[in-house]
């Protein structure tokens, strides 16, 4: 839900980047909705209204600004503290959830009923779930068409529309235009009606809300980076990973992240992946770089604490390092029990030089079909872990254990710890990294509880939980700042 209608109007007039993405403005002498940091000449406090959503303004009936490209904004916070099931809701609609599924197939994966999933969307976004869903679909389209060179039929199939007639009508009714006069009036784009092959390279913008620390994520990939699955260089993250096929002939697909700082943005440079994947690539990254996060809001909760305030001033772009695949990042974590970050790495290469595909110089990290049928003895760890490891990969593969970002963390946290040879710990280190979850607090961590004793006081664990309370929603924050003050990054 928006704040009041004066801070709103206080942030549209000082064009202020930290709401940019969080309310959108719709101009009545117009019929345009813009972000609050358009450059346009600033229409007139009694001719705007504000919305919380591009759907929600797009519904009202205006359409969106090509100026400032509200597609272009940073993504949709969280909104923790509101509907933990919008949340989640968000999170599937971004993985193109309602691209193929229905709103029946949405509710019954959030637990709720289609008709009380449309009044909580209603209530804090401003618009249905199916609205929000055609407007993420349309917007991703958009940026595809400005920022690609992609036909318009692998436009449409990037953005999950059925046909390309039904993607120039979607277009056509909310620009009124067609999608190819936005390209210099190309008609032979916007006419194509067979799929082109995919692009060995696309290349896009993610943008961020400043201030975002790039350099430390990259320092915390940099240690778990598994030898041949992925690299990190002093400026870029870049990695592989398997996107399927035949026995006989597995195709990988490969990334490299990397930031501009000026624009506010990342730079993601994709190849060998169809066009039909890219939505929930985007998704995808968005989360392992935590790019939707709200350093404003979580800062000013972090240096309430007096006592914390000038350890999260140090580092006001903080952001929670996601993992790429929720299933990696799990087997990560057990294979991270008792070690050093450096020996886990190690022990992640062998795993994926054993049991991986590859294609030439790349490499991707097994399955859990893989996993699940593995010899224990072929994994360079204790019997224990390695049947660990496998129980996880058959809890997987039989769909016993969900892992997608869009779970509640403390379910998931419970369904962990009831596998054999998973504790407390390992089972909230990855709610934390894969499912981005900002409130995930590792109080039992030894290095954090070290930290707390030593620059807090807090010599108990009992003591630490108490002050994280007031920490809350963004705990998981506060815990990388205490890793980051003792100089590593427990694993």
């Amino acid at each position: 839900m928006l704040p009041a209608n004066d801070i709103l109007e206080q942030a549209r007039r000082a064009r202020d980047s930290r709401f940019d993405g969080r309310f959108f403005i719709g101009v009545r002498t117009t019929g345009v909705y813009c972000r609050p940091v358009c450059p346009v000449k600033m229409p007139r406090q009694e001719n705007v209204t504000f919305f919380p959503s591009a759907a929600a303004a797009s519904e009202a009936g205006y359409r969106p600004c090509l100026r400032c490209r509200p597609e272009a904004s940073p993504g949709t916070p969280a909104w923790k503290g509101s509907s933990a099931t919008v949340s989640r809701g968000l999170k599937l609609i971004d993985a193109g959830a309602l691209n193929e599924g229905s709103m029946t197939d949405l509710s019954d994966r959030l637990g709720v009923t289609p008709r009380h999933l449309n009044r909580l969307f209603k209530k804090y976004l401003g618009a249905s779930a199916k609205a929000i869903g055609q407007t993420r679909r349309l917007q991703f389209a958009k940026r595809l068409i400005d920022e690609t060179e992609l036909t318009m039929t692998e436009v449409a199939m990037s953005a999950g529309y059925g046909s390309i007639r039904r993607f120039n009508d979607h277009f056509k009714r909310t620009y009124g235009r067609a999608p190819a006069s936005l390209r210099n009036g190309s008609p032979s784009l916007a006419s194509t009606k067979e799929a082109a092959p995919a692009r060995e390279a696309v290349t896009l913008r993610l943008a961020y809300r400043a201030p975002f620390d790039f350099a430390g994520l990259l320092r915390f990939y940099s240690m778990r980076a598994i030898p041949g699955v992925e690299q990190v260089t002093a400026d870029a993250y870049s990695r592989a990973w398997d996107l399927g096929g035949s026995d006989t002939e597995r195709r990988l697909g490969w990334v490299k992240i990397s930031d501009d700082p000026a624009s506010s943005s990342l730079v993601l440079q994709v190849c060998g992946v169809p066009p039909s994947d890219l939505m929930q690539l985007v998704s995808r990254v968005r989360q392992v770089f935590d790019l939707d996060a709200l350093p404003a809001e979580i800062n000013c909760v972090l240096n309430a604490d007096k006592g914390f305030a000038q350890l999260a001033k140090s580092n006001p772009g903080q952001r929670l390092p996601g993992g790429w695949d929720p299933f990696e990042t799990a087997v990560r974590a057990i294979v991270g029990q008792q070690i050093s970050v450096k020996a886990a790495t190690t022990v992640m290469g062998k795993i994926a030089a054993y049991w991986g595909e590859s294609t030439g110089a790349m490499r991707s990290f097994p399955g859990p079909e893989r996993l699940a049928e593995m010899s224990t003895a072929s994994l360079p760890m204790p019997t224990a872990r390695a049947e660990t490891i496998r129980r996880l990969a058959q809890a997987v593969r039989d769909g016993k254990l969900v892992l997608a970002p869009a779970q509640e963390a403390e379910a998931l946290v419970a369904t962990l710890t009831a596998i054999k040879g998973i504790g407390p710990w390992t089972a909230q280190y990855i709610a934390m990294r894969a499912l981005g979850d900002p409130d995930t607090f590792l109080h039992g961590d030894l290095v954090i509880k070290k930290t707390a004793a030593r620059h807090l006081g807090l010599t108990s664990e009992r003591a630490l939980l108490a002050r994280a309370e007031a920490w809350r929603p963004w705990r998981a924050y506060a815990g990388m700042h205490l890793w980051r003050l003792a100089g590593q990054h427990s694993d």
